[in-house]
């Protein structure tokens, strides 16, 4: 006979079934617990200890767990594991169950919903990605529910296939929600996996109805905000999608989130995502680390908040010249005014992250020390107002003018938080303040005084009845109880209820007994209830006032950030560039500030850059290998980037005309993952760029058609440089050891030469790293490879089949050249021999005609012998 279920384990199956596609912590007294399939994973991923439970079954299911108060962490590992996580709990008191306790979802955390400090990088935001694509368009949603920011973007198919990867690119999500016809539709969907490391989840297609997004959207947002996004529809899929999974899985309402911002990649520098890679901005191509990137030289700000404005001022740069010039007006302010940029800092280093501290009061999972944070947080605000309002650039003249200390919440949280180690639970009391609330007060006196409380009534009582040896005491049997000896019996008052009688003495209750015994018993559970409501209420007050918190947090991380790029070209030596609309690029002294930083020893040769859209916008640099040919382009994207975001320059001058798009094209590997050769990739991204460069944009090209033979290279080199010259007419610094491309000056209207001075003495040569004008036809190959540690006989045999190739010499060897021009004949008339057998079709010959072509096939064959 089959055992039965037990009804917990009905109960789980029954929730189980809605979260196929999570773990599901379910809440049993102080524990979370895991089950089957899930306690199998978990227990792996968490290293925890896997047992077993009788369920009522045939077998005992594999069973494991966590302490429910340190859970977080464990989520936290499984969510970076790539998981989903259903947290399921108890919700009704144990105590008033009839049968088995009610449970149900309250949450499911996953990658991009994740609203943890074990999980979260105080420096980055934790982007969700909706993305809806069809055969024309796509539109795509980013939301990150830590801080509230919601920005949406449309585009069309047809003008590029990479637009929603480099948009993407731009927000870097770490988890993407999509349609499920998508990946039938585009290209770019089918890439993404291989191109970003995120976590995929397909959701069910009415999410992304426009008429379901459009209910959905309308509840949310009030006209006003509608407007700005209501005429795009595939914006409104892609919302209301983002806001049918955040109901589905966070199950409150995200009051943080307020508006929606529409991003509108025109107003930005665009950076696609291969060039984002290669000038490595934000991270390095090696191991990912913020040290050695862009972001790395520029961050010295003081906040959470600040770093990650940093890093999105950096990923999208601006391109209109009264924007940047505000933020560059700023940070002239602050580097001539080192005093109160010191200060500023000293008082932002003391700022916590306010954006996530309210992400977390929204989530009802602050506790008192959150709380305490942000008080002391905003403690220094009023100092931070007065340093803002001694500068007068209009940015921070605009934020003297909307600065709010938010005094009220400070009032608030400083007189009801208290200060010394409160719990990391809000339910065991120790976290409100004596004198926030007067009841509470009361019971804590009870609580940690009832000797005194009973005092106080035996006082009264005495002086009431008059008799002088009344006491009361207290048994565990009994209670509280008034003793009063036989010889004074006849002075006790009508009042007096008799309880117990002993042999000298009688014992009783009076109603104010009865009352202190029951606030004395009940004052601990009490004043644990009344600390929670009080907490409550304090959280409920700055959920009201979200808004106002939100707004100095976007003012306090504005201020952080240029006072970051204050100190970063203090620190380093940067000059103001002169932003404008015009052509040129003209940098004087340029460095590379990367590299510039990690050469404190020795010093960086700088370089100067000119470019325009006439006659001089196409640069041809010639030059060895390693002698910073490589460098000298990266810093010019670099220091026009940086110009365009904000920042000082490493320079000695510069003149930015703002560029709408940066390609670079910089070496390149196999994407085996791709199943794309070096060669592909390269012709890829080069193919990227021709489509999508214009006037306006720089163009950086390294070593163009060195993943094929010599003479396609540069044939494909030589046609690129043409059509960029010719169609495009983009500022474009191009290196290449191709020397007869340096024939193109003189040829093509704004080509100009430019090479690496190299000092050579004898067989050694010296890398001057300076560019100089004028081409060269010498690659210097060998002795880069002696210096790089070739082994000298390796070398002297080189130089040898160097001197018979430049003297035409065919004696020994035939020379190089024509061995491999007999090489590449032989292959040719292979794959004609080849062609001609597999053109055969022999079940049209008669026997004669079968005859004549073999014998024509072996002739062949032996003409191939011979040579």
């Amino acid at each position: 006979m089959a055992k039965e279920i037990s009804p917990m384990m009905k109960q789980y199956f029954e929730i189980k079934k809605d979260y196929e596609d999570a773990i599901l912590f379910f809440r049993l007294g102080d524990f979370y617990e895991m089950f089957y399939d899930d306690a199998l994973v978990a227990s792996q991923i968490l290293d925890i200890t896997l047992t077993g439970k009788d369920c009522g079954q045939d077998e005992r299911a594999p069973m494991c767990g966590v302490p429910f108060h340190s859970a977080q962490n464990y989520i936290a590992k499984l969510i970076k594991n790539g998981k989903k996580v259903a947290i399921c709990e108890q919700v009704e008191d144990p105590k008033a169950a009839k049968g088995i306790v009610k449970r149900d979802v309250i949450r499911v955390v996953t990658p991009g919903t994740a609203n943890m400090d074990a999980v979260l990088s105080s420096d980055e935001n934790n982007f969700l990605a909706s993305v809806y694509v069809d055969s024309e368009a796509y539109s795509v949603t980013f939301c990150d529910v830590t801080t509230g920011e919601v920005i949406t973007t449309d585009g069309d198919n047809t003008v590029t296939e990479n637009q929603l990867v480099n948009t993407l690119a731009c927000f870097r999500p770490k988890e993407i929600i999509i349609n499920d016809s998508a990946i039938k539709e585009s290209k770019p969907v089918i890439e993404l996996k291989t191109r970003f490391d995120f976590y995929e989840s397909y959701v069910p297609a009415f999410y992304y109805d426009y008429d379901n997004a459009v209910t959905e959207l309308s509840a949310r947002f009030p006209s006003s905000q509608k407007m700005m996004f209501w005429d795009k529809p595939n914006c409104i899929k892609s919302l209301g999608a983002l806001f049918c999974y955040l109901k589905e899985t966070q199950k409150i309402d995200l009051s943080h989130i307020q508006e929606v911002s529409y991003y509108k990649s025109c107003d930005y520098l665009e950076i696609d995502l291969s060039s984002r890679r290669n000038l490595e901005l934000t991270e390095t191509m090696r191991d990912k680390s913020k040290r050695g990137s862009l972001y790395g030289i520029l961050d010295h700000t003081g906040t959470g908040m600040g770093a990650r404005k940093l890093k999105s001022w950096i990923d999208r740069p601006l391109i209109t010249a009264e924007l940047i010039e505000k933020r560059l007006d700023t940070v002239e302010e602050l580097t001539a005014n080192p005093g109160i940029a010191d200060e500023l800092r000293d008082k932002l280093r003391r700022i916590n992250d306010i954006e996530r501290l309210i992400g977390k009061t929204v989530y009802g999972s602050c506790n008192a020390r959150d709380f305490l944070s942000l008080k002391q947080s905003l403690e220094h605000l009023p100092a931070i107002g007065s340093l803002v309002s001694k500068l007068t650039s209009s940015i921070m003249a605009e934020a003297t003018l909307n600065f709010d200390p938010l005094s009220d919440i400070y009032t608030l949280l400083d007189s009801a938080i208290e200060e010394e180690n409160p719990p990391l639970t809000i339910r065991e009391g120790g976290i409100i303040k004596d004198g926030f609330d007067t009841e509470l007060d009361k019971l804590r006196r009870v609580m940690n005084g009832g000797t005194s409380l009973l005092a106080e009534l035996e006082a009264k009582e005495k002086e009431r009845t008059g008799i002088k040896n009344l006491k009361v005491s207290y048994n565990k049997v009994y209670g509280y109880y008034i003793e009063v000896t036989r010889s004074f019996l006849s002075m006790v008052p009508d009042d007096y209820i008799r309880k117990q009688t002993l042999t000298g003495c009688e014992r009783f209750i009076t109603q104010d007994l009865k009352e202190a015994e029951n606030t004395i018993l009940g004052a601990r559970e009490r004043v644990n209830d009344l600390e929670y409501e009080d907490f409550m209420y304090v959280r409920t007050t700055i959920t009201k006032n979200i808004e106002r918190l939100k707004k100095m947090a976007e003012l306090i991380s504005t201020v952080d950030v240029l006072c970051s790029l204050a100190k970063a070209a203090a620190l380093n030596g940067y000059v103001r560039p002169k932003v404008n609309d015009g052509s040129e690029i003209i940098i004087t002294e340029g460095r590379h500030p990367i590299v510039e930083s990690f050469r404190r020893e020795t010093l960086f040769v700088p370089n100067d850059t000119y470019l325009n859209t006439t006659d001089s916008r196409f640069s041809i640099i010639t030059g060895p290998n390693m002698a910073g040919k490589s460098t000298y382009m990266r810093q010019s994207a670099i220091i026009t980037l940086m110009a365009q975001l904000g920042s000082f320059v490493p320079a000695k001058s510069a003149v930015i005309g703002i560029v709408d798009r940066i390609f670079t094209r910089i070496g390149a590997s196999d994407d085996l993952a791709g199943g794309q050769s070096t060669f592909m990739v390269e012709m890829n991204e080069v193919a990227n760029i021709l489509k999508n460069a214009t006037p306006k944009s720089l163009v950086i090209l390294d070593e163009i058609g060195r993943g094929t033979s010599t003479y396609d290279g540069l044939s494909i080199a030589w046609a690129v440089t043409e059509y960029i010259c010719e169609n495009i007419g983009a500022k474009t610094l191009f290196a290449t050891h191709y020397h007869e491309l340096t024939e193109l000056e003189g040829m093509i209207d704004g080509v100009k030469n430019y090479s690496v001075a190299v000092k050579r003495r004898g067989d050694d040569i010296t890398f001057l790293r300076k560019i100089v004008r004028g081409g060269t036809d010498d690659s210097f190959g060998i002795e880069v490879a002696k210096l790089a540690g070739v082994p000298d006989k390796v070398i002297s045999r080189a130089k040898e089949v160097l001197s018979a190739v430049e003297s035409g010499d065919k004696h020994a060897e035939k020379s190089t050249v024509e061995k491999l021009s007999i090489a590449e004949e032989k292959k040719v008339k292979a794959n004609e021999l080849r062609d001609a057998i597999m053109s055969v079709d022999i079940s049209t010959l008669t026997p004669l005609e079968a005859m004549n072509e073999l014998f024509m096939l072996q002739k062949k064959v032996g003409e191939l012998s011979e040579d």
